[in-house]
């Protein structure tokens, strides 16, 4: 065990954790050459196009050092707030963390936000300043951001360049030389901690685990204590670029097992394994459940795909444990899911995957937040979805989950961020200068307002400069009112919100004004109506399209075009009472958008 270093990484999105991961595989030879591509953890095509990481991956290194041999445990982790879950799972495996920062950039505002969740465990942190041989970077500056920040020595600073090998033998020395051994007692009652897991189609649930007393061997009897359920490990391994199998895997390391589990539900991450015959008495502690913040629907395109997106749904939260979902029912879409998120990029990731990974086209309705509504009645419920909102009658008040924001972005752009986090009804709480160029702003606002466009319209504003994390911090109570849309006098509940209502006139216009443009002319007029309760607010008419029933009648009687006008006139009423009006997909995803 003494041998043994088990350490993740952590750093704000694109600051190089992939590509520094890269060269420590090259050179410690866990990967050869010819087998190499850029950004080797990543395997998901996704990842590869979009140039970030969405899943930890853990990978074994073998690496001597001063005639010895060490096995270092990597688990790389993403950057992206969205996927501060992942984040947290990996840094409960581990006993140190590299903090990379990028020597160009400084520190942002998530490498803040994932080093006090790696101090929270009390890891040990490597500071490493990354891309030192970009032509913007800024060393000496940026050390002393990282000095100011975990109150290092300048000395323990490790400069790399993850692109050209340099410094990458100082920073595997330094993971041998500070990171602990992991402790336990390999002759103790099994504990091991599920902190990953994957579904493979032949073999069922492959569970990524990290033993911290005893040992796990090939055809142990073995129970997991959260499910109770019991099953015999046909294969337990170590995670390299492939799945190696081994004998046993010891107390310290970090291992795979497969034991022919096919239902996606029996595996929680977080739950731990332990022996039948010597179980302990109860489980590891200290692994947070997951909290969505964003919810939104999920809808087959076709009502007879249902079970399909169900199986599908099953294997992908096997895959990703931060998403969660219940069955609902829609009047405008049939039977669906409704998912909880953990941000807006995480939802379009969910629904990029089920379209890749299960070929399964759905549709995704407005996205909104958790809301806490007192009635008269009942006292408190919570409100995941506009149409459990209760009746003004029946409603005493509603609470909404308000956040802790902090952006870290240039001093030519606190202006512009500062007014658009007032306009998103957004209370400044400090503002902190970290260097003479840089400022960290903290605000604290309503979640369901960075829910639609905000983080889009950050990045226009500071031009790409300023980075943004927050946390929840509590309900608070507000005026919100629940906004409806009308198709022809029928609502329309895929796309209802709940809104503050200052804003609701507003939004009602920009909606109707959208929607007139995107659904299709029909033979009829169409009327798109924004109400609250039965005042119509805004309203906009989808005109219809005019046949010219009369084109063939050239000349003879009036009354034979009076005719030909009055049958088309009865056929259009006809029409208006029965019929349907199609909403496209892309009215759905407008409303995001609603300022483009």
């Amino acid at each position: 065990m003494k041998n043994i270093r088990n350490f993740c990484i952590i750093a704000h999105i694109d600051h190089g954790k992939s590509t520094l991961a890269d060269r420590m595989l090259l050179m410690t030879n866990t990967i050869t050459d010819r087998d190499f591509k850029d950004q080797v953890l990543d395997n998901m095509d996704l990842e590869r196009e979009r140039g970030i990481t969405i899943k930890s991956h853990a990978i074994q290194m073998d690496y001597e050092l001063d005639g010895e041999q060490y096995k270092l445990n990597l688990i790389d982790t993403p950057g992206h707030v969205d996927f501060s879950y992942e984040v947290s799972r990996s840094i409960a495996a581990c006993e140190g963390a590299l903090l990379i920062v990028d020597a160009s950039q400084g520190i942002e505002a998530q490498t803040i936000s994932n080093l006090y969740l790696a101090l929270e465990h009390n890891h040990v942190i490597i500071p490493v300043l990354n891309k030192i041989d970009l032509p913007g970077a800024m060393p000496e500056e940026v050390a002393d951001q990282i000095v100011d920040l975990i109150g290092c020595d300048p000395d323990e600073i490790i400069p790399t360049s993850g692109k050209l090998g340099i410094g990458v033998e100082d920073v595997l020395r330094a993971i041998v030389h500070r990171i602990p051994a992991p402790v336990g007692d390999p002759e103790a009652p099994l504990q091991a901690l599920i902190f990953d897991s994957i579904y493979n189609p032949y073999r069922g649930v492959v569970a990524y685990f990290r033993v911290y007393h005893g040992k796990i061997m090939h055809n142990d009897h073995v129970k997991f204590m959260n499910t109770k359920k019991q099953y015999h490990a046909d294969e337990v391994g170590v995670l390299k670029i492939a799945q190696h199998p081994r004998k046993e895997i010891s107390a310290g390391d970090v291992g795979y097992i497969i034991s022919g589990i096919k239902d996606a539900r029996e595996v929680k991450v977080g739950d731990t394994i332990t022996h039948v015959d010597r179980p302990i008495p109860e489980a590891i502690k200290g692994f947070e459940n997951v909290k969505p913040m964003v919810f939104a629907g999920i809808y087959p395109v076709d009502t007879d795909d249902f079970e399909e997106l169900r199986t599908a749904m099953e294997k992908l939260q096997l895959n990703d444990a931060s998403l969660t979902y219940e069955p609902e029912s829609s009047a405008a879409l049939g039977f669906g899911f409704r998912c909880g998120f953990l941000g807006m990029l995480h939802m379009e990731i969910i629904q990029e995957r089920l379209e890749r990974e299960f070929d399964m086209t759905v549709i995704n309705t407005v996205p909104n937040v958790s809301y806490h509504a007192y009635t008269k009645r009942d006292g408190m419920r919570i409100v995941n979805n506009p149409s459990d909102l209760p009746g003004p009658n029946e409603l005493e008040s509603i609470e909404e989950p308000y956040i802790n924001a902090q952006i870290i972005t240039k001093a030519d752009f606190v202006g512009p961020v500062m007014s658009l986090c007032l306009d998103k009804r957004g209370v400044v709480k400090n503002q902190v200068y970290l260097t003479t160029d840089r400022v960290e702003m903290t605000f604290e606002m309503p979640l369901a307002e960075i829910v639609f466009d905000f983080y889009d319209r950050l990045k226009t504003i500071s031009r790409g400069y300023a980075s943004f994390d927050y946390h929840p911090i509590g309900y608070r109570p507000s005026n919100l009112i629940k906004l409806d849309i009308l198709l022809n006098g029928d609502q329309v509940d895929a796309l209802s919100a709940l809104i503050h209502k200052e804003n609701a006139f507003d939004l009602g216009k920009r909606i109707c004004t959208k929607l007139r443009q995107l659904i299709p002319r029909q033979q009829f007029d169409i009327a798109i109506q924004a109400s609250i309760g039965a005042k119509v607010i805004a309203r906009e008419t989808v005109k219809a399209l005019r046949k010219d029933v009369t084109a063939k009648c050239y000349g003879g009687d009036i009354t034979r075009k009076r005719k030909l006008l009055e049958k088309q006139k009865k056929g259009k009423k006809r029409m208006r009472q029965v019929g349907n009006v199609e909403v496209p997909q892309q009215a759905f995803m407008a409303v995001l958008k609603l300022d483009e």
